[in-house]
């Protein structure tokens, strides 16, 4: 699996040759779809999507190319997830947050057990990381410390962002972005 930041953009990337096999370094090809699947956005409506997938050139093996704005085998948008995180570093139960996000309890409950320790570490070392990839200099000036692991995670994802922004003047979604950053492991795996 590649998460990719502008699913649009991927269709002319493939075709010029441009994407690269994560296993050999091979070209990427054209493959089919992934199966179709529902997913739940943050205003409630639910949106159909087909992940595009790509197969390489060199070892044949295939790679479903998902977009950042979505997480591996989850009903629920990036976004709606970065929502939960969110309210959960600010200090809101499990219970509030399943009731404002409008999602069952015990899903929510699952979201914020996978995003426990050790998970938030990775997580801020994935922001920095990226921060220290695209703009040094907001390193230099630091961050804002927060009261919990989690909450400097996010921070550190919402610099990268913001430098990922800065540095490549187009806009993408901060969720999206997230996931890219994230390699779509915004949550630990289970």
């Amino acid at each position: 699996m590649i998460v990719v930041a502008e699913p649009n953009q991927v269709e002319t990337d493939l075709a010029a040759g441009v994407l690269t096999c994560p296993r050999c370094g091979g070209v990427l090809r054209r493959w089919a779809y992934a199966a179709s699947r529902p997913v739940r956005q943050l205003d409630g409506t639910t949106r159909t999507v087909r992940p595009r997938r790509a197969r390489c050139a060199s070892c044949q093996v295939t790679q479903v190319l998902l977009p950042g704005s979505l997480l591996p085998r989850r009903a629920d948008a990036t976004e709606v997830i970065g929502a939960a995180l969110l309210a959960k570093a600010r200090g809101r139960g499990w219970r509030r947050i399943a009731a404002e996000l409008g999602r069952p309890p015990s899903t929510v409950r699952r979201w914020l057990r996978a995003a426990r320790s050790p998970h938030p570490g990775w997580l801020y070392q994935q922001g920095i990381s990226h921060v220290a990839q695209l703009d040094r200099e907001v390193l230099a000036a630091g961050f804002d410390p927060q009261p919990t692991v989690l909450g400097d995670a996010l921070v550190a994802l919402a610099a990268a962002v913001a430098a990922w922004r800065r540095r490549f003047a187009r806009h993408a979604g901060a969720w999206t972005l997230i996931g890219v950053f994230t390699r779509g492991r915004l949550l630990a795996p289970t």
